[in-house]
């Protein structure tokens, strides 16, 4: 079964609709941009989740210390990481009880990368979608994002059959987490028929 992660999550509004929607795992974005939520609000969002959905930071380029701290303050039990990551830092991580979830942008996948998950992604939070066909099958744990919606969402599982899925705008409207959207999101991948 395709697990489904929701990105993104800014809101107590956004924390209700993901556990009404029993999504596997929540986002949490401390990189700059449109998304970005403090550690304080991080905290207080995480409180109000159900508790075995699983948190993930994501982080462009941020040090190892910062992503770190972020999981000792309890915020996180994955850090997601967008621009360079060394074998040596996901080591690090790793030793300090966090799981590891490396993002691949247009990029050829590292196949030997150390991470727990890979994942391919058309850019931080574009909306942009990626050629399905040309994402090759891997032996290992894979997330697929990038312009995902719950129109597309089971296409695009039958093309790539990812481990999980990850959408953020794809469930919006106004640039405004939609827990309708959310809903028939999950809803696509949890009875998506194989033909």
């Amino acid at each position: 079964m395709v697990q489904v992660k929701i990105c993104g999550l800014m809101k107590q509004a956004d924390i209700q609709a993901v556990n009404d929607a029993a999504a596997d795992f929540a986002g949490f974005v401390f990189a700059p941009g449109r998304h970005q939520v403090s550690l304080t609000t991080a905290l207080k969002l995480r409180a109000g989740l159900v508790p075995n959905i699983q948190t993930v930071g994501v982080f462009v380029n941020e040090s190892i210390d910062e992503i770190l701290a972020i999981y000792r303050a309890g915020a996180i039990d994955i850090a997601q990481l967008h621009g360079k990551s060394t074998p040596d830092e996901i080591k690090i991580l790793h030793a300090a009880g966090l799981k590891v979830i490396q993002v691949f942008e247009r990029q050829s996948i590292e196949l030997n990368s150390r991470a727990d998950y890979l994942m391919v992604d058309s850019g931080k939070g574009s909306g942009q979608i990626l050629n399905w066909q040309n994402i090759p099958h891997v032996d290992r744990p894979l997330i697929l994002a990038g312009g995902l919606t719950p129109i597309n969402i089971n296409q695009a599982i039958q093309l790539v059959n990812p481990t999980v899925v990850d959408v953020s705008s794809g469930v919006e409207t106004n640039g405004v987490k939609d827990p309708d959207k959310i809903m028939n999101f999950i809803k696509n991948v949890k009875e998506e028929i194989v033909l």
